[in-house]
């Protein structure tokens, strides 16, 4: 089954956070206007980039990007 990539970084949500994953996870889970049901990477860059402060590289949405798409890949 097809996840949006917001259900998929939910996995990694933590409290406390132990690493910049877990804090992105965070805080998209707490963020509403965050694109909970896309998939798309360029609409998903463009919201993290023009739209929110919490994160600390654009790296960060980037390996998680690359997770799920791994993720997806062998679904």
């Amino acid at each position: 089954m097809h996840k949006s990539f917001y259900h998929y970084l939910l996995k990694y949500r933590e409290e406390p956070p132990r690493d910049e994953l877990a804090a992105f996870a965070n805080n998209a889970f707490y963020d509403p206007a965050f694109p909970k049901s896309e998939d798309s990477y360029d609409v998903l860059s463009r919201y993290l980039e023009m739209e929110v402060d919490y994160m600390p590289s654009m790296g960060v949405f980037d390996d998680a990007w690359e997770k799920y798409e791994q993720d997806e890949l062998i679904r």
